[in-house]
């Protein structure tokens, strides 16, 4: 017979042998010392301590910053703007959902049966639960048909919409896996000889850049081209008379060593930045130059930009633009700029490079590209007619037959908005002047010479689908629907519509950027409170309403470039303005100083107001409604999903999205004793930094 087996397991002082008695090992068994237990308890209670009391300080300066914000709102500027007709909706719908929320405490409490199938079941007693009775028996009738068919419409809608994004991952997918990349040819220039260097215009428009003009002009100056063959122009469309003199010197101390860069400013300013350009590109030394780079103002190129991108357009006489990618050096700044990076990483990464690579085509950034020309003259030129001038100009030049390229690797810094207020600007704009522009060119798409694949992608791909379709079925489906379903079970929503489509969804979108993958759940909240913003531009640049005609600067900070720890040490240090006008080389002497103090005396003078957004307070009172009436009813998930996003409206609306992580000032700090600090412990104290960066 075979011996019988044994499995035989040690650790540490106990041997076990399957069959037999455990055996213990009498030299290394030894019981823990009371010392030891006492130590233990300590310890955990130390930390238990630790968690409580940092819990009880941040919702102490949670709450007290959410007072200070409502007591110092700015109630009457964001009054104004939220009287519009979708803002009574909310407020109404958020009314009818609170007398809801009442009628189904009641029901609840009487024990009547809240997820009955139809109303015909339920025995009636008294007058009270007769009208209850009455209530389902037409809600099941009337309502809910029509609640059912709107929430399939909006699934089918987000379905294609999900579908497109994954087919555009793929294709990103496909790419990496094939190092399919834009490859500029051996023999491009000759960098011993200057003269077979093109002629660069760049240009550089600006409106009121206070705080980054300098860094954008410095960026530009230093670019490595021949210096016979390139030419900077400033566009300053400022109306704060100390600043044009600021930006007048800084160009007149660049000119005087050696650069060749002008200054021009418009009298009539008209036509916003669309109009800027136009008015720089009908100067007559402009046709000398065959290719035009566009830098806005808070954009910070490396020296070798122009060395990497021109070269693509030699012997590719179809190439009109060739677009580099943005990258953001205060992405870390807060909870508002990560999730801002998300999106335009996915932006870059996926949309542009596929649309690049597999069609030519893609919406210009506005920004950190080169155009060729003659595409802009072919093209028409710049167009004052709306918010975009940018996607404008790119699909007037694709419906000329023009090529464009995406460079994946090419990236020029820039910063992102800190603030909600300038972050929800930006978005209007770029959701409503897509619209403006859909109307103004699909009668030139469909009767352009085109072929029918590329009128059908900038019809419906293009516009249709990632410009109308995602910001309607956003806002319609997860936030009016669905907590519509909570008073209507009979069209409840299912689970993967809900949490496992969006949650995947969600994650491709991250994949671009992976460190931010802790941010995948925020990100699904946010993107969904951003969904009100999109959606009412939408509409208004559908509808050509007054407010798709807003143009608003997004406010600077002037983090573009690692100098931006200066920067902070200047804010804070208690010094006057001297030293800083002595550092640059553009500023002229005290009069210039004394200008400068008292301009920034009245701007001090000016007290603060806090944003109190009342669209998206109402959107989160609605969404905290409906998940109480989801809780009476036990909804697991749906519960959750509107809890968390009812909160996330919340945040937004007390605009605290765009604050900086509580501990950041004492990092701040941590920041400025690291730069004076030794060279040899600064490494160090950089790695610390990066680390609690991340944790933020």
């Amino acid at each position: 017979m075979a011996p019988t087996s044994l499995v035989v397991t040690i650790e540490k002082n106990l041997m076990e042998i399957n069959g037999s008695d455990s055996l213990l090992l009498p030299e290394k068994q030894k019981a823990a010392s009371p010392k030891q237990l006492t130590w233990v308890l300590l310890l955990k209670a130390h930390r238990a301590l630790f968690f409580f009391s940092w819990f009880a300080i941040t919702v102490k300066t949670l709450f007290a910053s959410v007072k200070k914000r409502i007591a110092h709102a700015d109630v009457n500027e964001e009054g104004s703007k939220s009287r519009g007709k979708l803002y009574r909706f909310i407020k109404a719908f958020l009314a009818i959902s609170i007398a809801g929320l009442i009628v189904e405490l009641v029901a609840h409490f009487k024990k009547w049966n809240l997820r009955m199938i139809h109303p015909l079941e339920l025995e009636v007693h008294g007058l009270l639960q007769w009208f209850y009775v009455s209530w389902l028996s037409f809600r099941v009738d009337y309502i809910a048909p029509l609640v059912l068919m709107l929430s399939k419409f909006c699934i089918v809608l987000f379905m294609i919409q999900s579908l497109d994004r994954l087919v555009l991952c793929v294709g990103c997918f496909w790419i990496k896996f094939k190092k399919i990349k834009p490859i500029i040819q051996d023999d491009a220039y000759d960098l011993e000889d200057a003269s077979t260097f093109p002629m660069v215009l760049v240009q550089i428009p600006m409106c009121n850049e206070r705080e980054v003009y300098a860094q954008s002009i410095a960026a530009a100056c230093e670019l490595d081209w021949p210096r016979n063959r390139i030419l900077i122009q400033v566009l300053d469309d400022s109306d704060d008379g100390n600043l044009q003199r600021l930006i007048k010197e800084e160009v007149l101390s660049w000119n005087e060593k050696g650069v060749n860069i002008v200054y021009r400013h418009r009298l009539i300013r008209t036509g916003y930045k669309a109009g800027n350009l136009k008015s720089a590109m009908a100067c007559d030394y402009v046709k000398d130059y065959e290719f035009v780079a566009i830098l806005d103002a808070d954009f910070q190129p490396n020296p070798d930009f122009l060395k990497l991108t021109v070269p693509h357009f030699k012997g590719n006489p179809q190439l009109g633009l060739v677009q580099a990618r943005w990258a953001f050096v205060n992405r870390d700044e807060n909870l508002l700029t990560r999730l801002q990076n998300i999106n335009l990483c996915f932006h870059f990464e996926v949309e542009q490079q596929v649309n690049g690579a597999f069609l030519n085509f893609f919406g210009f950034n506005g920004t950190a590209g080169v155009w060729r020309t003659e595409a802009l003259e072919e093209s028409g030129g710049w167009l004052e007619r709306t918010t975009v001038e940018d996607m404008d100009i790119a699909v007037r030049a694709h419906l000329k037959g023009w090529k464009f390229i995406f460079l994946n690797d090419v990236k020029v810094l820039c910063e992102l908005p800190e603030s909600y207020e300038a972050y929800k600007k930006q978005q209007h704009r770029w959701h409503s002047g897509p619209m403006q522009l859909f109307r103004l060119c699909l009668p030139s798409i469909i009767t352009s010479k085109i072929s029918i694949w590329k009128k059908t992608n900038l019809i419906f791909l293009f516009f249709l689908l990632r410009k109308l379709i995602l910001p309607f079925y956003s806002f319609t489906l997860f936030c009016v629907i669905l907590p519509l379903t909570m008073f209507i079970p009979e069209a409840e929503l299912p689970l993967w519509v809900i949490c496992y489509i969006p949650v995947f969804m969600s994650l491709l979108n991250i994949l671009p950027s992976p460190k931010s993958f802790p941010f995948l759940i925020p990100y699904l909240l946010f993107e969904n409170t951003m969904s009100v913003t999109k959606f009412n531009a939408m509409v208004s640049g559908l509808f050509q309403l007054g407010s798709s005609y807003e143009w608003i600067v997004t406010k600077k900070t002037g983090r573009s470039s690692e100098s931006d720890f200066l920067a902070f040490a200047e804010r804070e240090s208690k010094t006057t303005n001297e030293e800083k006008i002595l550092r640059r080389h553009s500023e002229s002497g005290l009069q210039l100083l004394s200008k400068l103090n008292q301009q920034e005396k009245q701007m001090g003078s000016k007290k603060k107001r806090n944003k109190v957004y009342r669209k998206e307070l109402a959107l989160a009172f609605l969404l905290l409604t409906a998940s109480a009436r989801s809780l009476l009813s036990a909804h697991g998930v749906h519960f959750y999903f509107l809890l968390f996003q009812g909160l996330s409206f919340l945040v937004v609306g007390f605009d605290l999205i765009g604050l900086p992580a509580w501990f950041l000032p004492c990092l701040q700090k941590q920041k400025l004793r690291a730069m004076t600090m030794a060279p040899r412990v600064r490494p160090l104290m950089w790695r610390w930094l990066a680390k609690a960066n991340t944790t933020l």
